[in-house]
């Protein structure tokens, strides 16, 4: 039963409020990352910004020509594949913490302090 006191502005700037409000029409707070449809492109695009990853896709990819290939095409995958799972994982998990955490402090009651 925390409450959070918002002081309101005191009318000296009117013109501000009533342009920062047409671009912030609601009072929520929204520190997420990624939504359901934007988390695998967002994600893969993060973890690919990474050089250690770059590496390893540039592995795999060069283990698919037959003149190159120096282990199974699957083997050369798996580190890959594994650093990516579990970064993805770790990067919902985390995620969806900062939703809950959000959806605590937008649910909270609100006390307005007016002269």
């Amino acid at each position: 039963n925390k409450w959070r006191i918002v002081f309101p502005d005191n009318g000296r700037q009117w013109k501000d409020w009533k342009q920062a409000s047409t671009f912030y029409s609601g009072n929520r707070i929204q520190t997420t990352k990624y939504t359901w449809f934007t988390f695998l492109p967002q994600n893969l695009f993060e973890q690919f910004h990474r050089l250690g990853n770059l590496y390893f896709f540039f592995l795999a990819v060069l283990n698919w020509f037959p003149q190159v290939e120096v282990f199974h095409r699957e083997i050369t995958m798996l580190p890959l594949i594994v650093v990516l799972l579990a970064s993805m994982i770790k990067d919902a998990i985390e995620d969806y913490r900062k939703y809950l955490f959000d959806k605590t402090i937008n649910f909270s009651k609100t006390r307005v302090y007016d002269k």
